[in-house]
């Protein structure tokens, strides 16, 4: 009888700090994991604010394409930056607790920054769309004010969506276990914690997903769709070429970011037996992408590449003036 009280009175206490444990079957040497975590984080930081000030400096740059980029890498630097510094802290500091609150409010933020960076390829996809296919139009349909309208419409979306996930999550009761294996926290990672039935939150996870990246997705294979259509009719091998080049860098990111994402979502679906493996994956979704988008950019777009030159060479000569 006496151990049945025991057992009812833990069962009542809820559990006031989570301990994040970080990579599961690691543990013993995961801190080596810091140095090249820290190298990307450092790396997101650094080329996103190179190519936010490329673009401010740049007049060639002041275009709809370039605006959308500088936001993307503002989301980019966002999204790194919700998880990297508490798992540098785990690494280095042995910093494994967090707080209810926290970790509530760290989940709703990389939702956000998630569904925002995939609501920004929607829009980069039919900047891309309307300027091959309907090229005429393109400078009274892809305005200031549209990028504006575009980035504002998709940013509420983004972080009013998402709320239900924190707010269902913090509805779970959480009275024995605490230590969650993972190093940020992922939704289903805390929920599965949870004493009580946490299938509503499975649910509203899958609905979350399909409604937002997965109609993203659809709507940007629908947009590249037409503009493939639309450069096969072209009749010179030439512009064909150069309609596709400036398409191409978009498709890397997209395909990338997408991939990783549906990739991450099966691996948590499906109970796997090396747990390390979705946690792994969790991970470098929200520090690769912020860390290379840039540098394809770099790399795949001329007019980009020629004011980063620019930058630089400017920055060079004024220190050497000085």
């Amino acid at each position: 009888m006496l151990q049945d009280l025991s057992n009812s009175s833990s069962s009542l206490l809820q559990v006031s700090e989570f301990i994040l444990l970080g990579f599961p079957g690691i543990h013993s040497w995961q801190h080596w994991l810091s140095l090249p975590l820290a190298l990307l984080y450092l790396l997101a930081l650094s080329s996103n604010t190179l190519i936010l000030i490329t673009i401010n400096r740049e007049a060639a740059l002041h275009q709809p394409m370039y605006y959308y980029l500088g936001i993307l890498a503002v989301v980019d630097m966002g999204l790194a930056s919700t998880i990297m510094p508490k798992i540098l802290a785990i690494f280095w500091f042995n910093a494994k607790t967090i707080s209810l609150p926290e970790c509530f409010a760290q989940m709703y933020a990389i939702h956000c920054f998630l569904a925002t960076e995939s609501g920004i390829f929607v829009c980069m996809a039919i900047d891309r769309y309307v300027a091959i296919c309907r090229p005429l139009r393109y400078p009274s349909i892809i305005t200031e004010s549209f990028v504006v309208r575009s980035t504002v419409l998709f940013t509420l979306r983004s972080f009013l969506f998402p709320i239900s996930v924190p707010v269902l999550a913090a509805q779970r009761h959480y009275c024995s276990r605490n230590q969650i294996n993972h190093c940020l926290c992922s939704n289903l990672g805390v929920t599965s914690l949870a004493c009580d039935d946490r299938k509503i939150n499975t649910i509203n996870q899958l609905v979350l997903a399909w409604a937002l990246c997965g109609v993203d997705l659809g709507l940007i294979i629908l947009s590249y769709a037409l503009v493939l259509q639309s450069v096969l009719k072209l009749n010179s091998g030439e512009a064909a070429s150069k309609a596709l080049s400036t398409c191409t860098s978009h498709l890397i990111l997209i395909l990338f970011f997408y991939t990783l994402l549906i990739v991450l979502t099966i691996t948590h679906s499906a109970e796997m037996k090396v747990p390390l493996i979705p946690v792994l994956l969790n991970v470098l979704h929200n520090v690769i992408p912020p860390s290379l988008n840039p540098m394809v950019y770099a790399l795949k777009n001329a007019e980009l590449r020629h004011g980063l030159y620019k930058v630089f060479y400017l920055n060079i000569k004024e220190n050497l003036h000085k």
